[in-house]
């Protein structure tokens, strides 16, 4: 079942869950997935960035709308970290049903300005935003975009924004950081600045770099108004750490013999994050 963001976290929101957002970046990934929230009943979104979507084309889209429309959970398909408001429309007009526009890095007036561009353009075709506040870490090269020293989000901005802009959900920053956290590093989330952010507006929040952080500290931030957790090093971390195992075996090479192993991998991780973020069953909510 294809829906929007909208309709998708407007149940998170009402019932105190998170919805997995799983970035993919192949078929088989996609595959994984779908299955893994099918066995759970747990509604998804399938989140895809630039880069991702450099590298499968939108020529795939077809085949990604398909298998939502066929699934028994529901899907939303994200657009993840769009830049501009060309990527937006490309995303757009390859069938996206959410999109995010990240002007995060931008002074707010700017970050306003072009958020609210996009709502005006996604909504006229029922398409949901989720904009972003504040800044998210960066912890190695192969993460997405973040910062050196994370911006974390005022409450009395993320009210303004929402007001001025109209987006359908807030990424918020509260101590994440895209990517894999390194030994010497320690990720801490600030909950209490969560809770006030939660109090101050009345839209689904959600969190970008979930991956690598403590499960308590998540588990609580799902059950405290974060409706949308972005997973994509924890996964893409197990898919290709299976890959480079099951291919010491120099003899394979059929993706049949290869890929099986991979996607269980993933299978496992996923079935966990959707676990610990309280949205196992909850597709029959819809």
């Amino acid at each position: 079942m294809l829906l929007n963001g909208t309709d998708l976290l407007g149940v998170a929101h009402r019932n105190d869950f998170a919805v997995p957002a799983f970035n993919i970046s192949d078929y088989a990934m996609l595959n994984g997935v779908v299955r893994t929230c099918e066995e759970l009943r747990s509604p998804v979104i399938l989140a895809i960035h630039p880069d991702e979507l450099s590298h499968i084309g939108t020529d795939v889209l077809p085949s990604v709308l398909a298998k939502a429309h066929r699934a028994s959970v529901p899907i939303t398909v994200h657009l993840d970290h769009g830049a501009s408001v060309e990527q937006v429309l490309t995303a757009i007009q390859a069938g996206f049903t959410s999109v995010m526009i990240d002007g995060s890095l931008l002074p707010f007036e700017e970050n306003v300005a072009l958020t609210r561009r996009v709502v005006e353009i996604a909504h006229a075709v029922g398409v949901s935003v989720e904009g972003e506040l504040g800044t998210i870490g960066k912890t190695d090269d192969e993460a997405e975009d973040g910062t050196a020293t994370i911006i974390y989000t005022e409450p009395a901005d993320a009210v303004s924004f929402v007001e001025r802009t109209g987006v359908d959900s807030l990424a918020i920053a509260i101590g994440t950081c895209h990517g894999i956290y390194p030994a010497s590093m320690k990720p801490a989330l600030r909950l209490d600045l969560l809770d006030e952010i939660r109090a101050a507006v009345d839209i689904p929040l959600v969190l970008h770099g979930g991956s690598n952080n403590p499960d308590d500290e998540i588990g609580r931030a799902a059950r405290s108004g974060v409706n949308k957790i972005n997973i994509s090093s924890d996964i893409k971390v197990a898919y290709h750490d299976a890959m480079r195992e099951v291919l010491t075996d120099r003899g394979l090479r059929e993706p049949n013999s290869i890929q099986p192993r991979c996607i269980a991998a993933i299978q496992v991780v996923a079935a966990q994050k959707i676990e610990l973020f309280g949205a196992a069953g909850r597709a029959d909510l819809y």
